[in-house]
């Protein structure tokens, strides 16, 4: 008998979910990452630092995405809105002779000041309009404290980045299996109460199976906290419409 599936729905006007970001480029994937989520997870139960243990307890469990846009009046998908760039300015304006001022300007790793002043350029890119039924196997009794942690969360639940709130609850409860699992999304997704109503654009499978194309992402976590460890996998990107 399989293991039952905890089913959180991630919506919001912009969404980030980096995987190969360098420097001042903070790119973002078509979909959420297994560290993004894993990382989200950990911000409703409150957990800090490296938590080896508890990344190791998830690395190999099942994790689906199934994507979905807006759907116009006919129940077809509405084109996808491209990706946002913004041009980001990091401590710039402040006034490095300020105490406090001082505080909010990069420094370097030893906390001298960078060499021709610490202010940073960065692009930062985001996902527009979208929403991800995340369904992620576990145990029972793990996936009902993960339930009860997203709607009571310790520290404050965003999709990616601080700026992209969620418009919807996250924790849509635990599922007997995957298949009830998107089925209830499905239903989440052509709610008639809901403002927009939604069709699936592409599911993300964990391995490879039958698909559109397979994908190496390294962003199964190892460590978090200050120096991050990560591991590969392979997902299958499975395209409708």
């Amino acid at each position: 008998m399989s293991e039952p599936y905890l089913l959180m729905w991630l919506e919001a006007p912009l969404q980030a979910w980096g995987h190969d970001s360098r420097f001042g480029r903070r790119d973002s994937l078509d979909f959420p990452t297994k560290s993004g989520v894993l990382g989200l997870l950990c911000c409703a139960l409150g957990k800090s630092g490296k938590q080896t243990d508890w990344l190791a307890r998830w690395a190999k469990r099942d994790m689906v995405v199934q994507a979905y846009v807006p759907q116009d009046k006919h129940g077809q998908p509405l084109p996808r809105l491209p990706m946002l760039r913004d041009f980001h300015m990091v401590g710039s304006g402040y006034d490095d002779a300020d105490p406090w001022q001082t505080l909010l300007i990069p420094k370097k790793s030893d906390g001298s000041k960078a060499v021709g002043g610490g202010t940073k350029m960065t692009y930062r890119y985001y996902l527009q309009d979208m929403a991800f039924a995340v369904a992620l196997q576990g145990p029972l009794a793990e996936l009902e404290e993960l339930q009860q942690a997203l709607h009571n969360p310790v520290w404050d639940l965003y999709l990616g980045r601080k700026n992209c709130v969620p418009t919807e609850l996250i924790g849509q409860g635990v599922c007997a299996d995957l298949e009830a699992a998107l089925g209830q999304a499905d239903e989440l997704a052509n709610d008639i109460e809901r403002q927009t109503k939604r069709v699936t654009a592409f599911r993300i499978l964990q391995g490879e199976h039958e698909g559109d194309e397979v994908l190496t992402l390294n962003d199964v976590p190892l460590q978090f906290g200050e120096h991050k460890l990560y591991r590969d996998r392979r997902v299958t990107i499975v395209k409708y419409g």
